[in-house]
């Protein structure tokens, strides 16, 4: 039996990083899927697990250690299955665009609630300043405004002229680092930018739907200066929220929890009760509409038991 670090993972096979630096290809023993582990991927990159090799040379992972976080969302498929994108991160990079494509306050938020729900920090990278007009500039600010002030570390970069990189790179030393967003956003640029002799390939922008096409298709760690790790996920064009109550959903928006603790009632959904703290501080502009809009939009998913992947 040996330790090791999953730091590929193709579908079918997982590459398994030893202690001692040995690459190896492994296959998941059956029995994961009778554990009761409802998820589409029962390892993910970031795992650590433990891997047993036969004597015909075949390495079976046979055991995952316990993770400290993981990202997750709902299987797109729309089953009551989930899909664990990456564990045992320290940090989340989630790379936004305002246009080309455009990245919705509803995906971010989606994205930030889940995070705080599994306890990952995550981090704000507007990418493709190059590219926008002076109205979605200012939009840009206006959101680096409001998720810094909600307690969001924000960058502004462009991948594409290496503006800003050096900040992020600052960022990455003795992390494990997961980057995320949907695809177009610019993740495999950025990270050519980062790590050159990688050379992900990179994808362009449909012209008629705005929106970018996959190119990463599989997730893989790369390991960069200062002993830390990036890791290269597939664009995702939804996020579904996954396994969250009804009464939890407003601890996982920062400032929605935080005026939660002055409603009139302890059990409070902030629709329609009366006394309620969070609606009064939503229309005296303490929490932004867009945050409340989100709020409901997760709180509505729950309740169709569905999510649109427009989002």
């Amino acid at each position: 039996m040996e330790q090791g670090l999953v730091i590929k993972n193709t579908g079918s096979w997982y590459i398994v990083k030893t202690r001692d630096g040995r690459q190896i290809e492994c296959k998941i023993k059956g029995n994961f899927r009778l554990k009761g582990i409802r998820s589409t991927n029962p390892i993910a990159v970031g795992d650590r697990v433990q891997i047993a090799i036969n004597s015909e040379g075949t390495a079976f992972i046979t055991e995952i250690e316990d993770r400290k976080n993981y990202i997750i969302r709902r299987a797109s498929n729309l089953s009551k299955q989930s899909h664990i994108i990456a564990a045992n991160l320290d940090l989340c990079m989630l790379v936004v665009t305002v246009n080309y494509p455009e990245t919705s306050t509803i995906f971010i938020d989606r994205f930030l609630a889940s995070a705080e729900a599994y306890r990952v920090p995550v981090a704000l990278v507007f990418n493709k300043t190059d590219l926008y007009s002076e109205d979605e500039l200012r939009y840009l600010d206006g959101l680096i405004n409001l998720y810094t002030h909600i307690g969001y570390p924000c960058f502004r970069i462009s991948a594409r002229n290496e503006e800003g990189i050096q900040e992020i790179k600052e960022e990455l030393k003795g992390k494990i680092t997961l980057f995320s967003g949907h695809s177009g956003v610019g993740k495999s640029t950025l990270i050519n930018a980062i790590l050159p002799e990688v050379n992900l390939k990179t994808g362009e922008i449909s012209t008629a739907h705005n929106k970018g096409m996959h190119t990463t298709t599989f997730s893989e760690m790369f390991p960069v200066e200062g002993n830390g790790y990036i890791i290269d996920t597939p664009g995702i064009k939804g996020f579904g929220t996954f396994d969250m109550k009804d009464e939890e959903i407003g601890h996982y928006f920062k400032e929605i929890f935080e005026f939660s603790a002055h409603c009139k009632y302890g059990n409070c959904t902030h629709r329609h009760e009366p006394g309620c703290a969070v609606r009064e501080a939503v229309e005296n502009h303490y929490i932004s509409e867009s945050r409340y809009t989100s709020y409901l939009n997760i709180l509505e998913d729950r309740e169709e038991g569905k999510y649109r992947a427009a989002y």
